[in-house]
C-alpha cells in the first residue's frame, strides 16, 4: 500500500510534502508530483501539510480521482526506482492522464 496524490495538485506544485518526506519519494513532473510507489513507507507524513488535501492513502482515494493511482505507478515505469527524487530533479514529463487535463486554477 502506499500513498497517491490526486488532482488538486494538478498546477499547483506546493512542494511541502516533499520538505517532510522521510525517504525522498515524491517526484516532480511537469505540472504535479507523484508518490513512486516503491520508495514510500506509508509514513503519512506528507498527508496532513498538503495545502490542496491532494494526498490520500491508497485505499481513500475518492472515486472521482481512483485513476491518479494508476497515474502515480505508471509515471515511474520508464524511471524504474531511482532511489530518492533529490538525485533527478524536476522530471520534464507527466503521466497522461495528467497532461491532457485542461490548466487548473484561476
Amino acid at each position: 500500500m502506499t500513498y497517491v496524490i490526486a488532482e488538486p495538485c494538478v498546477d499547483v506544485l506546493d512542494k511541502a510534502c516533499i520538505e517532510e518526506c522521510p525517504v525522498d519519494c515524491i517526484y516532480e513532473g511537469e505540472r504535479m508530483l507523484y508518490i513512486h510507489p516503491d520508495e514510500c513507507v506509508d509514513c503519512g507524513a506528507c498527508e496532513p501539510v498538503c495545502p490542496v488535501e491532494a494526498i490520500f492513502y491508497e485505499d481513500d482515494v475518492p472515486d472521482q480521482w481512483k485513476d491518479f493511482y494508476t497515474a502515480n505507478v505508471e509515471f515511474f515505469s520508464e524511471l524504474g526506482s531511482p532511489g530518492g527524487a533529490s538525485k533527478l530533479g524536476k522530471i520534464e514529463r507527466d503521466h497522461p492522464l495528467v497532461a491532457a487535463l485542461p490548466p487548473q486554477g484561476e
